[in-house]
């Protein structure tokens, strides 16, 4: 269930902060009944970033196979291996 609080409950930055941190939700911040801002806290937006960023690279490589951009994967090890083989 999210999170939603009138802009005007910000006062008490102590419980907004404890609500940040006891969910790894956003809190959605409503202003004349509209929303207005999201907040969250620091552990919450980068576990959001790094989800976004694996995202991009999944869909990357979707774009890389439907356009026929593939290595057979025996090749790309034997390549691995000669390169860092010692």
């Amino acid at each position: 269930m999210p999170n939603i609080i009138p802009i005007r409950d910000m006062r008490d930055t102590s419980k907004i902060s404890d609500m940040c941190h006891a969910s790894d939700e956003p809190i959605f911040i409503t202003k004349n009944g509209y929303g207005d801002m999201v907040i969250m806290s620091i552990s919450t937006y980068e576990n959001y970033m790094a989800r976004l960023k694996m995202h991009d690279l999944i869909m990357e490589g979707a774009r890389d196979a439907k356009e026929g951009r593939l290595t057979d994967g025996d090749a790309a090890l034997d390549r691995l291996r000669a390169k860092y083989a010692r």
